[in-house]
């Protein structure tokens, strides 16, 4: 039924889109609505309010900023859309779309993230945007201190990644926004990933919400291909070098689970020819955009990251997904390898697995529902580059280890403290416990 859906339904317009905004789909390539599209945008264009889950890359983005950018055409006024994410870089992006869409009917937005000069967002703020796009924390510091800034009037609130916005880690900041904003409002929610929260859907004052699924629970896209490596924790570096160098052609991410670790290996692959580079929390803003501008550009074609990364970023040529550290929740497994095979395009992930990380790995195929195939690699053959991969490992700790007392101001990468490399190695010897710290006991599966 829903493909016949799909089918009868090809076009923006016949979505009930407007001329004006089915011209800026076409002016971005948006040819056809994906189905998330499809399903989300004739219930908001009825005023209803949303939740949606979709897979990442499918579009979500588009789903909820042109029904809020036709209802801004019909009665234009500013602050009119709160859009809130859980990362700086995903509000950057959103912005970028909203202001893409919106380029012919001079709509303007402000973006309110941390690492950023609090008064230039200020300036931006008084010149009254129509959209407003942030992360909870910082938004809350302009409600706060901003005189003159005031979201009483707001008619749509968004939240994008909405089960890690809905966590503990955000809950004090989303119940002072939602004290300042009318209940009287649409509210969307959506993610490529969604769990039961009841009570902050209702404290998120959600009004019988239609709830569309354009995919299972937690599903990852047909055009992904799957695969996971067991190897020896002692030869982790050796087999991530070896799946780059077989890879050379390929723009990959790799993901790590501290920011400690993004930095060495990042400096490991330099030494070794790669054209690597860091993002983590540990970079200012500046930092962080200009790693990833980089990354856009081909000026290098490895993105070491940690999380921050792994939410939302849309970056179109990400051809290979590594996953260097399994990551201890499941869900976000998800989040990472949905940064390939984006807008029906290709892609490959690989995970890496050691036998301390066996059973969260167990947990994801769990998830997933299925078991994924073997990466081929010959031990005998990623051995072959130990000798150099652990020349340039010691270069890079000998690197860290200079640079460590010079950290200046602003958390710089290129200055991280002198307990990095011992932080990274500990990490290396002892098994993860759910909470982040290394125990000393270390069980085999």
């Amino acid at each position: 039924m829903d493909q016949d859906y799909e089918e009868e339904v090809k076009t923006f317009q016949s979505l009930g889109i407007c001329e004006q905004l089915v011209e800026a789909c076409e002016s971005l390539g948006w040819k056809n609505p994906s189905k998330i599209q499809v399903e989300a945008i004739p219930h908001a264009l009825e005023g209803k309010d949303l939740i949606g889950l979709a897979q990442t890359g499918s579009g979500k983005t588009g789903a909820f900023a042109l029904p809020i950018l036709q209802a801004l055409l019909d009665a234009p006024q500013a602050f009119f859309a709160c859009v809130l994410s859980p990362t700086r870089e995903l509000a950057i992006q959103i912005a970028e779309q909203f202001e893409a869409l919106g380029s012919g009917i001079g709509i303007k937005c402000a973006v309110l993230v941390g690492g950023v000069d609090m008064v230039q967002q200020a300036i931006n703020l008084a010149k009254r945007p129509h959209i407003v796009v942030g992360t909870p924390g910082r938004l809350v510091d302009h409600l706060t201190n901003t005189k003159g800034f005031s979201l009483r009037t707001l008619k749509y609130l968004v939240f994008d990644e909405a089960d890690r916005l809905l966590n503990e880690d955000f809950q004090k900041s989303i119940d002072e926004i939602l004290n300042e904003i009318p209940r009287e409002r649409k509210t969307y929610l959506f993610s490529a990933t969604m769990t039961k929260k009841v009570r902050k859907l209702q404290r998120a004052s959600l009004r019988n919400p239609v709830k569309i699924e354009a995919a299972t629970k937690y599903s990852t896209v047909d055009t992904l291909k799957q695969q996971y490596c067991f190897i020896p924790a002692k030869y982790k570096e050796c087999y991530l070098v070896y799946i780059l160098t077989e890879m050379s052609g390929s723009t990959s991410m790799v993901f790590t689970r501290t920011c400690d670790a993004t930095r060495l290996l990042a400096l490991i692959l330099r030494n070794l020819g790669l054209r690597a580079i860091p993002i983590s929390g540990q970079m200012t803003q500046a930092k962080r955009l200009g790693a990833l501008n980089k990354f856009k550009a081909g000026e290098c074609n490895v993105l070491i990251c940690t999380d921050v990364a792994s939410r939302g970023l849309d970056i179109p040529s990400v051809d290979m997904v590594i996953n260097y550290d399994i990551p201890s929740n499941s869900k976000d497994y998800i989040h990472r390898v949905g940064r390939t095979a984006r807008a029906g395009r290709s892609g490959v992930a690989i995970s890496l697995v050691n036998q301390y990380e066996l059973e969260w790995y167990m947990q994801i195929e769990k998830l997933i529902g299925k078991k994924l195939p073997q990466f081929s690699a010959q031990e005998e053959e990623v051995l072959m580059l130990l000798e150099r991969v652990a020349e340039a490992k010691r270069i890079s700790i000998m690197k860290i280890k200079e640079t460590g007392g010079k950290k200046r101001r602003g958390g710089d990468d290129d200055d991280d403290d002198n307990n990095d490399v011992e932080k990274y190695m500990r990490l290396k010897t002892g098994k993860m416990s759910k909470n982040g710290k290394t125990s000393k006991k270390m069980k085999r599966k």
